[in-house]
C-alpha cells in the first residue's frame, strides 16, 4: 500500500475501501472460540486473584502471565517465527477487549503485549528478537516501557535521563517515573537522551545499577505494579540499542499509536462490564415495588451507554481492520512502520472516544447503584476508580486531541476539499445527518485562521473542537459501515440515534468556532451558510432508546 492510499483510508471510514471483515458481528468460529477462552480465563483465574494483586503479591501476577503465555494470549501480535501466533490487529484487539474485564491485570497485560513487546517486533534486530520475543510471548518474562519522567510527561522529548557513550557501549543515568509492571518486569525499554536526540535502550532488570522505588499509592488499578525505575551508571552494550541511535522518538511515537488502539479495545471491554453490572443491579434493586431497571430515566442511561459502546467498538474494529489490510499489502513486518504515522489520527480518535465512553459507562453504572455503588462490596466502586487513568494513559486525551487535529491538517493542507470525498450516498436519515455533519466541519475549518505551526499552538481551544468533530464523525461512519453489512434492527436504531446526536454536537462546536471570527461580515456569512444546510426532520429518539433498551434486556 502506498503512502497516499493509506492516508486516504485513514481519514474517515468508507466501506468501499474495505478488503476484509472487521466487526464483532462477523467473527469467525475461531475468533468466537478465542473470545470465550479469554472470558473464561478472566472469570475463573483473574478476577478471584485481584485482591491478592492489589496487595502486591507479585507471584500471583507472574503466574497469570505464565498461564496467559500458555494460552497463546501474549503473542497475538508476534510473528510465529518468534513464538507468537501472528493473528493480526483485529484478533489482538478482541483479546484486549475481553481482557478489559480483568481489572488491574488488564492494565499489566496490555502494557506487556503492547509497548512491552511490540518495539522488538517492529524495531528489533534478529538477535534482539531471538533473545526477547520468545520469552515475552511465553510469559517467562514480563516487559515494561520507560518513557515518562518527573519533568517529561506529555512533552516526552524533554527527557533528561542520559546516555553517554563508552568504549564498549553506553552508560545510563536517571529516573523513569510511573512505570507500569515495574516490580514484575524482567526487561525495560528505556528512552534516554543521547548525543543528538532520544535513543531506545533494552535494559534488563539484572543489570548492575538498576533498582526500583516503592510501589506508588494510586487512586485505582491498585493491582498493577507502578514504581520509579532508577538507573545509576547502568552499562549497556551497543547490542542493547533498539533501532537507530538518536531516533528513539520514532519508536516511542509509533508504538504509542498502536498502544492507544489496544487501550481503546480494553476500554470497550471494561465499558461492557460496567453496563452489565448496571443492568444486573437494576434488575435486583426494587423501589416503589418496581425493579429500578423499569424506570424510564434509568433505561435511558442504559441506552446511552449501549449506543456509545456500539460506536466505540465499531471504530476500534474498523481501525484494526485497516491495519490488518496494511499488513496484507506489505512483505516484511518492519516495513509497516513508515505507514503507522498515517494512522495516528485513527488511533488517537479511538483512545479518546473509548476512554470517555468508559468514564460515562462507569459513572452511570455507579449512579444506577445509588449509595451501594459507593461501597467497596460492589465491583462498580473499583471499576469507577480503575477507569479514571485511561484518559491519562498513553498520552492524555488533551494531547491526543491535538494529535487528531494536527494529523488531519496535514492532509487538509494538501487539499481543502478533501472532506467532499467522504460524503455518503443514500436517502436514509443517518446518511443525511452524516453529510450535514461533514459540511458543518468544513464550514468550521474555513472559519479558522491559516493553520501554520505557530497558529496551531495558539488555537488549541479550536483544535479541541475540530478534533471532537472529527472524532464523532469517524465513529459515526464506522458504525454506519458496520450496519451496512449487518442489517439487524438494533444496530440500525443505534446508528439513527447516534447520527442525530452527532449532528447536534458538531453543530454546537461549529457555532462556537464561528463565534471566534473577528470580522463580523465573515462571521455572518459563515452563519448563513450553516443555516442554509438541508437536514432531515428530527426523530423521536426517546422512543428509539426505549426500543434499544428493550432489545438489550431481552
Amino acid at each position: 500500500m502506498d503512502k497516499e492510499k493509506s492516508l486516504t483510508k485513514g481519514i474517515f471510514p468508507n466501506h468501499t475501501t474495505r478488503t476484509s471483515a472487521y466487526y464483532p458481528d462477523e467473527f469467525t468460529e475461531e475468533e468466537q472460540l478465542i473470545s470465550k477462552m479469554v472470558e473464561q480465563f478472566v472469570e475463573e483465574q483473574v478476577m478471584p486473584k485481584i485482591g491478592a494483586m492489589e496487595e502486591h503479591n507479585y507471584e500471583v501476577s507472574l503466574d497469570l502471565f505464565k498461564v496467559s503465555g500458555e494460552l497463546g494470549l501474549l503473542g497475538a501480535d508476534v510473528p510465529s517465527a518468534h513464538g507468537g501466533l501472528d493473528l493480526g490487529k483485529k484478533t489482538s484487539g478482541l483479546i484486549a477487549e475481553k481482557m478489559g474485564f480483568g481489572a488491574s491485570y488488564s492494565v499489566a497485560f496490555n502494557i506487556h503485549t503492547g509497548v512491552g513487546t511490540l518495539p522488538y517486533v517492529y524495531f528489533g534486530t534478529e538477535e534482539q528478537k531471538e533473545r526477547y520475543l520468545s520469552r515475552l510471548t511465553s510469559g517467562e518474562w514480563v516487559g515494561a516501557y520507560a518513557l515518562t519522567e518527573p519533568n517529561a510527561g506529555s512533552d516526552a522529548l524533554s527527557a533528561r535521563t542520559s546516555a553517554n557513550r563508552t568504549d564498549t557501549g553506553w552508560v545510563l543515568n536517571g529516573e523513569k517515573q510511573w512505570i507500569t509492571n515495574a516490580h514484575i518486569a524482567n526487561v525495560y525499554l528505556v528512552f534516554a537522551r543521547s548525543e543528538k536526540g532520544l535513543t531506545a535502550f533494552i535494559v534488563e532488570r539484572s543489570m548492575d545499577g538498576v533498582s526500583l522505588g516503592p510501589e506508588e499509592g494510586k487512586l485505582g488499578i491498585a493491582g498493577s505494579s507502578t514504581a520509579t525505575l532508577i538507573l545509576d551508571n547502568v552499562l549497556v552494550s551497543n547490542k542493547n540499542v533498539l533501532g537507530v541511535i538518536d531516533q528513539g522518538h520514532h519508536i516511542a511515537f509509533n508504538i504509542l499509536n498502536l498502544a492507544r488502539l489496544k487501550l481503546a479495545f480494553a476500554n470497550v471491554g471494561a465499558s461492557k462490564q460496567a453496563l452489565s453490572e448496571a443492568i444486573k443491579y437494576g434488575k435486583e434493586r426494587e423501589q416503589f415495588n418496581e425493579q429500578i431497571i423499569n424506570f424510564p430515566i434509568i433505561r435511558e442511561k442504559v441506552a446511552n451507554i449501549r449506543i456509545k459502546i456500539f460506536a466505540a467498538e465499531s471504530a476500534a474494529y474498523y481501525t484494526a481492520g485497516l491495519l490488518d489490510d496494511l499488513k496484507q499489502s506489505i512483505d516484511q513486518v518492519e516495513n509497516m512502520v513508515p505507514n503507522f504515522i498515517n494512522f495516528a489520527m485513527d488511533c488517537s480518535i479511538n483512545k479518546v472516544y473509548a476512554s470517555e465512553t468508559l468514564d460515562q459507562a462507569v459513572d452511570e453504572a455507579l449512579q444506577i447503584h445509588g449509595g451501594y455503588g459507593y461501597m467497596q462490596e460492589y465491583p462498580v466502586e473499583r471499576m469507577y476508580r480503575d477507569a479514571r487513568i485511561n484518559r491519562i494513559f498513553e498520552g492524555t486525551n488533551e494531547i491526543n486531541r491535538v494529535t487528531i487535529a494536527k494529523s488531519f491538517f496535514k492532509e487538509y493542507a494538501k487539499d481543502n476539499h478533501v472532506l467532499k470525498r467522504y460524503l455518503v450516498d443514500g436517502t436514509e436519515k443517518f446518511n443525511q445527518f452524516t453529510n450535514a455533519s461533514i459540511k458543518l466541519l468544513s464550514i468550521g475549518l474555513k472559519a479558522l485562521p491559516v493553520m501554520d505551526r505557530r497558529t496551531i499552538d495558539e488555537e488549541q481551544e479550536s483544535l479541541g473542537l475540530i478534533s471532537d468533530m472529527l472524532k464523532d464523525i469517524y465513529v459515526l461512519k464506522a458504525s454506519i459501515d458496520r450496519v451496512s453489512k449487518n442489517k439487524e434492527s438494533i444496530g440500525k436504531l443505534i446508528v439513527e440515534v447516534l447520527s442525530e446526536e452527532t449532528f447536534r454536537s458538531v453543530e454546537t462546536s461549529t457555532i462556537t468556532i464561528l463565534a471566534t471570527v473577528a470580522d463580523s461580515q465573515k462571521r455572518e456569512s459563515f452563519l448563513k451558510t450553516m443555516k442554509a444546510l438541508s437536514i432531515p426532520i428530527y426523530s423521536n429518539n426517546i422512543q428509539k432508546k426505549r426500543e434499544i433498551v428493550a432489545e438489550l434486556l431481552n
